[in-house]
């Protein structure tokens, strides 16, 4: 396929390809852009919880340790509201206050996913529109004198194009906007995770230490 006929191909549907050719960019700039982010806040995330499923208790200390971790991640604004909130003696507020962290940070992570949504719709009925155009100019040819039917043939297999193009973006955003609404859904179960664990071992009840921290137990037998 040369680069004549794909001009052709495009000026065949009055330039709808060169819009598709736009969509299709842009959805793969969302798409490197979220799974860059969201891949960084997922491992990061898992740490954290690792790192806090083997302690006992935390103190202020620990946390400032874990909020220094997360650097820019959305688990930092968590460990933020942890910290400016841990010697509350209300712990009903500083869950609260951990819940609207939550929330806040929630719309952070599918920061211009409604450009990938918008795209996996409008892409085939874009593609669509331009195969229309080009049947319009396919089927022209048969008023014009001196054309062979098979010319008509040949436009619309060109006429078709669009549409293929338009499908082909829609699967590709389609099966990678699910992907990335799987690992928001993650992320929330992560921040909502980490939001239970310093409850939990700042709420001044002893916390049975982790199963990959729990000391031995030694029995002695009479004799």
């Amino acid at each position: 396929m040369t680069l004549d006929y794909i001009i052709h191909l495009a000026n065949y549907s009055d330039g709808v390809l060169y819009v598709l050719a736009g969509l299709f960019v842009i959805a793969v700039a969302v798409i490197i852009d979220r799974m860059w982010y969201l891949r960084r806040a997922i491992l990061r995330g898992s740490s954290i919880v690792r790192r806090m499923a083997a302690m006992g208790r935390v103190n202020e200390d620990d946390l400032t340790t874990l909020r220094d971790y997360a650097g820019r991640m959305p688990e930092a604004l968590l460990l933020d509201t942890a910290l400016n909130h841990m010697h509350d003696t209300n712990h009903a507020s500083m869950n609260s206050r951990m819940d609207e962290a939550i929330m806040l940070v929630a719309p952070r992570l599918d920061r211009r996913m409604w450009v990938l949504d918008t795209i996996v719709t409008l892409a085939p009925l874009l593609g669509l529109f331009g195969t229309i155009i080009g049947m319009f100019h396919a089927f022209s040819v048969l008023a014009t004198p001196g054309h062979a039917p098979a010319e008509v043939t040949g436009g619309v297999a060109d006429a078709l194009v669009a549409t293929a193009c338009g499908i082909f973006i829609a699967m590709i955003g389609l099966a990678t906007f699910n992907m990335l609404q799987n690992q928001v859904r993650l992320i929330i179960h992560q921040l909502e995770t980490i939001r239970t664990m310093v409850l939990n071992r700042t709420d001044g009840a002893p916390v049975v230490p982790h199963a990959g921290s729990r000391p031995a137990i030694r029995t002695a037998v009479a004799a």
